[in-house]
C-alpha cells in the first residue's frame, strides 16, 4: 500500500466567466472556486439488526461502483462506524468528483456491515443494496429509499437512505434526534449557491500541469445552532514533487560542469596547485556523473506524482521529497446564501458572517537525507564540526584558510558579476541604438541605465577579498618570486651563502592559523610549490578586512595593475558621459533659430550617424575594459573556490550533496505551496499588495523527536528550510495557455534561485503592475518543532532537546520581525478576517511566552505559529518522519479545531468529526470485506491515489512501550 496522508485540493479559475466579463469581475478579482463535484450524497439506514438480538450493531456502509466491462466492482469509499445504533446516520458522505467518469448509467452498490470493533478487523455483513446514479437524480426530491437484502438475498436487513446533497437552503434538524428520527425525513441538504459551469480541470490552464489526482471526501456536521454544514477535503498530488528535482539537478550539473571549466581556465599554475586543482576538478566530476546517473533515472519514471515513503531510502529518488501532497479542507455553512445576497447589495467582504471559507495545507516528509543515513549526525551537526575542523584540513593540504563569509563574498562577487556583464554589454548596445536614431530620450534614459548597472558592477568589485585573491593567484603562478625573495636572492649573490632557517625570510603570516611555516629560497630556487609565496599578499588600502588572520598578505605587494584596470572602467563610463552630454549640448544648439544658410551647413555637417559615430569608440572601449576587469576578478575568486573545496577533500564535497539533497526537498514543497497560495489568492488586492511589498512567510510545523535519527532528520530540516532564504520567486506571463508553458521553471545557482510562475495571458493582465514588472517575491520560511511521540518522551526525561529549544527560539525571531516589516508596510486591514479576533501582536508574545517555557510536548507552540500563519496570510506546511500517521493526527486536529472555532462546530460533534477524518479504508482492509454475492471487492484505482486518512493511534500500545522502555532504564541504573 503506497502511502498518502489526508489531503486538500486545489482552487480553479472559471475561465469562461474571465473571457466574458473581465472587466466586470475586476472588484471581486479572478473567481477562484473548488471544482464542484458532478454527484454527491448522503447515507443514512432504518431498522438494522445485528446478527446477536442482544445488542445494536455498529454499522458502517461500504461503497463501490460496479465495472460493466470488467464485472467487478472498484471500491470507491467507506463510512465512519455508528456505534451501537440501529437507524444510523453516517456523517461521511459519497462524493464523485467531475474528474471520475461517473454517469447515469453508473451503478453503485452499497454494502452494510456490523463492525464488532473499531479496528473493522471482525466484521459481519449485514445486507446490500444497488442502484444507478440515474435512478438517484430522477428520484422525487432526489432521494431513495433501498431495501437491504441479506445474504441469502431473501430476507429484508432494513433499509438504506440514499439522498443527494444539493446546492440550496439547509432544512433545521433537532439535535436530540440526529441518530434516530433524521433517516425517516428528508436529510438534511447543504446550501452553497454557485455555479456548473466550471471548466474541465484538466482544459483549466490554471491548475492542469501543477496539481493532479484528486481524491475527495465530504462530510455533514452540525453547528451549534443546530444546522448543518457542508465540509468537502481534496487531497491533490503535485507534478512540482518530480519537476522541481530534475530542474535543480539539471542546474547543479550547469553550475558544477561550470566551475570545471573557470578552474581549467586559470590558466598555469605551479605543480602544488596544479595538483589541487586536477583533484578537485576530479571531485567536481564525480558529483556531475552521480547527480547525471540519477537526472538519467528520474527522466524514466512516468505517470508517478509523488514519492512514497517506502521508497524514501533509494538512492534514485533521494532528490524527491516524501509524501508532497496538497490538501483543501472548504467549509460550506448554512446561511452562504443570504450573505451572497448581501454582498451583490454592497455588504462588506469581511464580515465576520461570511463563514464559508477554505483551508490550504500542504504535507510532505521531512526534507532529509534518508538515503545517506543519520548515523554522524544531520547537516546543521556536520556543517558546524566541519567549520571547526577546516583549519586543520587547509595546513594538511597546504592551502590558504578562507572563513565562510569570505567563500560566500567570493560567490557573491561571481553571480553578480555573471549577471551584471551581460546586462552592462545590453544597455551599451541600446545606448548606440539610440544614438543610431538620434534619439534624446532614449539616450537619456540608456545612459542612465548604463550607469546605474556600471556603478553597481565597479562597486561588487571594490572588496579587499578581491585584491588579496589577486595575488594569492598571482603567487601561484610557475616560477613566482616575491619580492622580499627577489632581495634575499640577490644578498645571497653577493654574500655567497644563505642559512637555511634565515630569519630575514620568515613570512609575516608565520603561526597564524591555517598557513604553513615560512621557508627561505636559496638563489637557484624557483619556489614550485608556491605555497608560501601564495602566502605572502597584500592587505591593500582599503582597510582592514574581517577575519584578518585568515586573509594572507604582503606588505610590500603592488596593487597598482588591479586599481588601473579597476578605475578604467570608471573613466571609460565618465568618457561616455561626457560624450552623451555634449551631443545633447549640440543637439539642444541646433533647436536656436539661425539664418537659413547657417541651417543649411549644419544639416550638411552634421548628419543621424554622427552621435553613433562618436559614441560607438567610446562605448566599445567600456565594453573592453569590462570584460577584462571581470576576467581578472574571475579568476581571483576562482581561486578563492578552489582553496575552499581543496580544503574540504572530501568531507565537504559529501555534505554539499548532502544540502543539494535536502535543499532539493524543501524547494519543491516550498514552489507547491507558493502556487496553491498564490492562485488561491489571485483576487485579495489585499494579499498581492502583501505578496509585492513584503512577501510571504511558510511557516513549516515539525512533529520529529529529539530522540535517534530523527535528530538527524531535525538537522537536515532545519538547514534546508533555513536555505529557502536564497529563493524568491518571478510572476511571468505564459508564452500559450499550454500546459507545458505554465509549468514553473527554475533558473539560478546555489546561492541564489528564482522560480518562475508562469500565469495564462487572461489571468496575468489582472495582477498589480509590481508583479507584472518581475518584481521579486521573497518568501519568509521559519520551523517549528515540537515531537509528540514516545520517543520524545524519552528524550525529554533522559536526552537533550536543545536542539527543539534553539530551533524555536530563533525562527519565532524570524517570525516577530517578518510581523514587524509586515505592520510598517502593509494596512493590517489586508489580512484575512477571521471569527476568532485575537489581536496577531498578543498571539506572538502567547508564542513568545511559549517558546521559552519549559514544557514538555508544549503543543501550544505549533497551536499557535499555525493560528498566526493563516492570520498573515502565509502557506502552511506540516511534516513528520514520513507525513503519514503523526502528521494526519495533526492535520485532521487541527481542520476540526478550525471548524470548531471558525464555523461553530457543535461540540458533541467534535469527536465525531475527527473520528470520520480519521476512519481508514486501505488495500490491506478491502480483502476483508467479503460480499458472498459478487466475491472480494477489490480496488482497482492506481496506488498513488489510495485515500489514507490514518486512524487513531493506539495509545495504550504506545504508553506500554515506554513504561517497558522507562523500566528497563530504571533497573540497569539501579544494578549499576
Amino acid at each position: 500500500m503506497e502511502d498518502g496522508t489526508q489531503h486538500l485540493g486545489h482552487c480553479m479559475v472559471d475561465m469562461k466567466e474571465l473571457s466574458a466579463n473581465p472587466e466586470g469581475l475586476s472588484a471581486a478579482g479572478v473567481i477562484l472556486t473548488p471544482k464542484l463535484p458532478q454527484v454527491e450524497f448522503s447515507l443514512a439506514c432504518n431498522d438494522l439488526e445485528a446478527p446477536g438480538r442482544d445488542r445494536k450493531p455498529n454499522a458502517l456502509v461500504q461503497v463501490a461502483v460496479i465495472d460493466r466491462h470488467k464485472q467487478h466492482l472498484v471500491s470507491h469509499v467507506c463510512t465512519e462506524i455508528v456505534e451501537a445504533n440501529k437507524d444510523p446516520l453516517f456523517l461521511t458522505g459519497v462524493t464523485f468528483p467531475s474528474e471520475y467518469p461517473a454517469s447515469p448509467e453508473t451503478l453503485v452498490k452499497l454494502t452494510v456491515y456490523d463492525a464488532k470493533d473499531k479496528s473493522q478487523e471482525s466484521s459481519s455483513f449485514l445486507g446490500s443494496a444497488t442502484f444507478s446514479v440515474g435512478d438517484l437524480l430522477r428520484a422525487k426530491d432526489e432521494r431513495l429509499t433501498l431495501s437491504l437484502r441479506s445474504s441469502d438475498g431473501v430476507c429484508a436487513a432494513g433499509t438504506v437512505v440514499v439522498s443527494r446533497l444539493k446546492m440550496g437552503e439547509m432544512e433545521e434538524v433537532d439535535v436530540d434526534h440526529i441518530t434516530t428520527d433524521i433517516p425517516s425525513q428528508k436529510c438534511p441538504l447543504v446550501c452553497e449557491s454557485a455555479h456548473h459551469s466550471c471548466a474541465d480541470r484538466e482544459n483549466n490552464p490554471l491548475t492542469g500541469p501543477v496539481f493532479r489526482n484528486p481524491v475527495c471526501k465530504v462530510y455533514r456536521f452540525q453547528t451549534a445552532e443546530s444546522k448543518w454544514m457542508l465540509v468537502r477535503e481534496q487531497m491533490e498530488e503535485c507534478t512540482l514533487s518530480f519537476s522541481i528535482p530534475k530542474q535543480l539537478l539539471s542546474l547543479y550539473i550547469q553550475e558544477d560542469m561550470s566551475r570545471v571549466q573557470d578552474l581549467r581556465d586559470l590558466g598555469e599554475l605551479s605543480p602544488h596547485w596544479d595538483n589541487l586543482r586536477k583533484e578537485v576538478m576530479a571531485r567536481y566530476g564525480g558529483i556531475i556523473s552521480s547527480y547525471q546517473e540519477t537526472l538519467a533515472e528520474l527522466d524514466k519514471i512516468t505517470g508517478r506524482s509523488f514519492k512514497p515513503s517506502c521508497c524514501k531510502a533509494q538512492k534514485s529518488l533521494e532528490f524527491i521529497p516524501i509524501n508532497l501532497h496538497t490538501q483543501r479542507m472548504r467549509v460550506t455553512c448554512p446561511k452562504k446564501t443570504e450573505i451572497l445576497r448581501g454582498l451583490r447589495q454592497g455588504g462588506s467582504r469581511s464580515s465576520p458572517r461570511l463563514k464559508d471559507a477554505f483551508y490550504d495545507i500542504i504535507t510532505v516528509g521531512a526534507p532529509a537525507a534518508h538515503f545517506q543515513g543519520f548515523k554522524s549526525g544531520g547537516l546543521q551537526r556536520l556543517l558546524s564540526r566541519y567549520e571547526a575542523e577546516k583549519k586543520s584540513f587547509s595546513t594538511a593540504y597546504q592551502c590558504i584558510y578562507y572563513s565562510p563569509e569570505h567563500t560566500a563574498k567570493a560567490q557573491e562577487v561571481l553571480s553578480t558579476m555573471s549577471l551584471l556583464q551581460p546586462l552592462i554589454t545590453s544597455l551599451a548596445d541600446q545606448l548606440l541604438q539610440a544614438a543610431h536614431e538620434h534619439s534624446s530620450p532614449g539616450l537619456r534614459d540608456a545612459l542612465k541605465n548604463l550607469s546605474d548597472k556600471t556603478e553597481q558592477f565597479v562597486h561588487t568589485l571594490k572588496d579587499e577579498l578581491v585584491k588579496s585573491a589577486l595575488l594569492a593567484l598571482h603567487a601561484a603562478r610557475p616560477g613566482y618570486v616575491s619580492k622580499n625573495q627577489k632581495q634575499t636572492a640577490v644578498q645571497g649573490q653577493h654574500q655567497g651563502h644563505i642559512s637555511q632557517g634565515s630569519d630575514q625570510n620568515q613570512s609575516p603570516v608565520q603561526g597564524l592559523p591555517g598557513h604553513s611555516p615560512a621557508t627561505s629560497i636559496t638563489e637557484g630556487t624557483a619556489v614550485c610549490n608556491n605555497v608560501e609565496a601564495s602566502q605572502t599578499m597584500t592587505r591593500g588600502e582599503g582597510g582592514p578586512l574581517k577575519h584578518q588572520d585568515s586573509i594572507p598578505h604582503h606588505k610590500e605587494y603592488d596593487e597598482e595593475e588591479w586599481d588601473r584596470v579597476w578605475a578604467n572602467v570608471a573613466k571609460c563610463l565618465n568618457c561616455v558621459i561626457a560624450m552623451v552630454d555634449k551631443l545633447q549640448e549640440e543637439d539642444n544648439s541646433k533647436q536656436e533659430p539661425v539664418p537659413d544658410q547657417q541651417l543649411a551647413d549644419v544639416i550638411t555637417s552634421h548628419n543621424p550617424g554622427d552621435w553613433r559615430e562618436q559614441l560607438c569608440p567610446l562605448v566599445t572601449r567600456l565594453k573592453e575594459c569590462v570584460m577584462e576587469v571581470m576576467e581578472k576578478a574571475k579568476r581571483a575568486m576562482t581561486f578563492v573556490l578552489l582553496q575552499e573545496a581543496a580544503c574540504s577533500i572530501p568531507q565537504g564535497f559529501l555534505l554539499q550533496q548532502r544540502r543539494d539533497v535536502v535543499f532539493s526537498q524543501a524547494l519543491a514543497a516550498l514552489a507547491c505551496g507558493f502556487v496553491m497560495r498564490m492562485y488561491a489568492g489571485m483576487q485579495d488586492k489585499g494579499f498581492l499588495r502583501q505578496l509585492h511589498l513584503v512577501g510571504l512567510v511558510a511557516q513549516f510545523e515539525s512533529l520529529l523527536s529529539t530522540y535517534n535519527e530523527e535528530i538527524g532528520m531535525l538537522e537536515d530540516m532545519e538547514v534546508g528550510i533555513s536555505d529557502l532564504q536564497r529563493v524568491v520567486f518571478k510572476i511571468t506571463e505564459a508564452k500559450t495557455d499550454d500546459f507545458s508553458d505554465l509549468q514553473p521553471l527554475v533558473c539560478g545557482r546555489r546561492d541564489h534561485f528564482i522560480v518562475e510562475v508562469p500565469l495564462p495571458q487572461l489571468v496575468f493582465q489582472t495582477l498589480p503592475e509590481e508583479i507584472k514588472e518581475g518584481k521579486p517575491l521573497r518568501v519568509f520560511p521559519v520551523l517549528f518543532n515540537v515531537g509528540i511521540n514516545e520517543q520524545q518522551t524519552i528524550a525529554e526525561r533522559f536526552g537533550d532537546i536543545s536542539l527543539q529549544e534553539r530551533i524555536n527560539q530563533k525562527n519565532f525571531e524570524t517570525l516577530e520581525a517578518y510581523y514587524k516589516s509586515l505592520s510598517e508596510k502593509v494596512p493590517l486591514e489586508c489580512l484575512p478576517c477571521f471569527h476568532t479576533q485575537t489581536d496577531i501582536k498578543e498571539l506572538l508574545e502567547t508564542l513568545g511566552q511559549n517558546v521559552i517555557t519549559k514544557k514538555r510536548k508544549n503543543v501550544e507552540i505549533l497551536w499557535i505559529a499555525g493560528t498566526i500563519c493563516r492570520r498573515l496570510n502565509g502557506i502552511r506546511f506540516t511534516s513528520c518522519k514520513s507525513a503519514k500517521d503523526r502528521t494526519s493526527m495533526s492535520v485532521t486536529l487541527e481542520q476540526c479545531a478550525l471548524l470548531r472555532d471558525e464555523h461553530q462546530l457543535s461540540k458533541d460533534f467534535f469527536i465525531r468529526a475527527l473520528d470520520c477524518m480519521r476512519s481508514r479504508l486501505t488495500q490491506g482492509d478491502i480483502g476483508q470485506w467479503e460480499d458472498p454475492e459478487a466475491g472480494t471487492v477489490t480496488e482497482n484505482k492506481p496506488a498513488s491515489r489510495h485515500f489514507y486518512p490514518i486512524a487513531l493511534l493506539l495509545v495504550s500500545s504506545h504508553l506500554l512501550v515506554v513504561w517497558l522502555i522507562l523500566s528497563l532504564v530504571f533497573l540497569l541504573a539501579k544494578y549499576q
